[in-house]
């Protein structure tokens, strides 16, 4: 249990509320960071930005080329199911490959205290001087650590090798990028699927595709800022013009190599 609420401290730090911050310190909170906050945010994010670019991209390109809704449907749902197994698959080897990394430089961390604990103390000293920490006082800190060697070898992955470790299931985030991917990239199919049992919605699909399609990428942006922490309007704002962009390009393509179809 932390001895301050966290997610008052941020606030605090927002407004520079110093009397906010010293009662968030008075405070305890279950909250470890973001792990437990929402472990996977970062794949469903990400994920939904990438399916809900993609998938447009390939609406506008193909509604450039003047082609049909059938053409649009085909082309988004195998890239919708395509590109979602394709992320879900990247997601689940890095992650599983930064796991295992970092399973065996720990492995090596606690052999090499184990084995040769004067030499990874000395280690240690030095990275504390390097920070500007008198010898003697780097001396006296690593000599605490040092009687714990869990919290030891804790602090050589993060001093010595800048890892930061995590529980992040690789399963769990593929999952969650491929739904995430998926859900979000329907978003531009929709109006076209529903132009299918609506003859009205026919003539004005791409243009409510376009509507749909940048509220939500306004709305995924602003919830980018779980991670990021920036302003809410200027990364939602961002991320709606990157995927104006992206879709703008696909439609001057399909524009200009229509004449292939």
């Amino acid at each position: 249990m932390l001895s301050r609420d966290i997610n008052k401290a941020r606030s605090a730090f927002k407004d520079k509320d110093v009397d906010g911050m010293i009662s968030a310190h008075r405070q305890q909170s279950q909250e470890k960071h973001k792990q437990e906050q929402g472990q996977y945010i970062k794949s469903v994010i990400y994920g939904g930005l990438d399916g809900i670019i993609t998938t447009f991209a390939v609406v506008a390109g193909v509604a450039g080329a003047s082609l049909s809704a059938g053409v649009v449907l085909i082309l988004g749902f195998a890239n919708l199911i395509a590109d979602g197994l394709s992320m879900a698959i990247g997601d689940y080897l890095s992650t599983k490959a930064e796991n295992e990394y970092n399973k065996v430089e720990r492995q090596r961390e606690a052999w090499e205290v184990e084995n040769y604990p004067d030499g990874e103390k000395q280690e240690l000293v030095e990275l504390y001087m390097e920070k500007g920490i008198d010898q003697e006082d780097a001396k006296t800190m690593v000599n605490i650590i040092s009687r714990n060697e869990k919290t030891w070898v804790d602090i050589m992955m993060v001093e010595e090798l800048g890892i930061i470790e995590s529980e992040e299931s690789p399963i769990n985030n593929a999952v969650a990028t491929f739904f995430s991917f998926a859900f979000f990239g329907f978003v531009p199919l929709l109006a076209h699927v529903l132009s299918l049992f609506i003859v009205a919605m026919r003539p004005h699909a791409f243009i409510t595709a376009c509507v749909l399609t940048g509220v939500t990428l306004f709305t995924l942006g602003a919830l980018k800022v779980r991670i990021t922490e920036r302003n809410w309007f200027i990364s939602g704002l961002e991320m709606f013009a990157v995927g104006g962009i992206a879709a703008a390009a696909a439609y001057v393509i399909g524009h200009l190599l229509s004449g292939l179809a």
